[in-house]
């Protein structure tokens, strides 16, 4: 018989998700999420999200099951039979976006980005941005609300709410979708390959500003971003056979 994985159990901060920890740990032991095997995840997407970010580079696999309000990315909680299920369990691989930044300071940072990179009007006047794409410009100038760059994981996220388009896990593609366009009207957004690279300049600065997000990681005051994937970094997340984030996504096209 093969020896069980050592687990870590993390959770968010919701009393459910405490009590649930709690008892997983009395029943099957625990060690540091860095020294273990596997981490299980008890909350919602947002504790999967930050326990992806806090575990990048590592390959470490995660395992959620839902204790929080929103689990698109969780398996549903039973105490039961952890260990058959993890050893049943498939893998979904993911690479996460990596922005980088420049500020009207002149100043550079740079953060990763499982979801999506967004860019925000940080006043009440709309940003204008110009986008380019693998160095060659494509819109001079979009006046919105913002924009968004999505991977397929991140796609049924806020992507979804701003009318972009759901994207199969495995498609090598990312969207690019504005955030309540105003010029260009008929400007729906595009779907890059994922090897692109997007290159978005705010203009106006010091009547527009504008900020970036990659995820939940913010800069304000932003004048260039450059957004593509690392594909030096690989995120795994474990799901129940039946309920992977393939079959998560063909599900949400459905309307599941």
């Amino acid at each position: 018989m093969s020896q069980k994985p050592s687990l870590a159990f993390v959770t968010s901060d919701t009393d459910e998700a405490q009590t649930a920890g709690a008892r997983l740990r009395a029943r099957y032991g625990e060690m540091t999420p860095e020294a273990a095997d596997i981490v299980v995840a008890l909350g919602g997407d947002g504790l999967m999200l930050a326990t992806l970010h806090r575990l990048m580079g590592t390959g470490k696999p995660i395992y959620g099951m839902n204790r929080g309000s929103v689990g698109f990315l969780m398996n549903e909680y039973s105490e039961d039979q952890l260990s058959e299920r993890l050893e049943a369990a498939e893998r979904s691989i993911v690479h996460p976006l990596l922005m980088q930044v420049t500020d009207m300071s002149g100043t550079h940072h740079s953060a990763h980005a499982i979801n999506e990179v967004s860019l925000f009007r940080q006043s009440y006047q709309a940003a204008k941005l110009k986008i380019s794409i693998d160095g060659r410009p494509r819109l001079d100038e979009l006046v919105a609300d913002g924009i968004l760059v999505a991977t397929p994981a991140g796609s049924t996220a806020y992507n979804l709410s701003a009318n972009g388009p759901i994207l199969p896990l495995n498609a090598p593609m990312l969207a690019l979708t504005p955030i309540s366009p105003f010029r260009p009207r008929r400007w729906r957004g595009a779907i890059l390959p994922d090897t692109a690279e997007i290159v978005l300049e705010a203009l106006e600065t010091e009547k527009r500003p504008v900020n970036a997000v990659a995820d939940h990681v913010e800069f304000r005051s932003v004048k260039h971003v450059s957004v593509s994937i690392d594909r030096s970094v690989d995120l795994v997340m474990l799901h129940d056979p039946g309920h992977s984030l393939d079959e998560r996504i063909l599900r949400e096209q459905f309307g599941g």
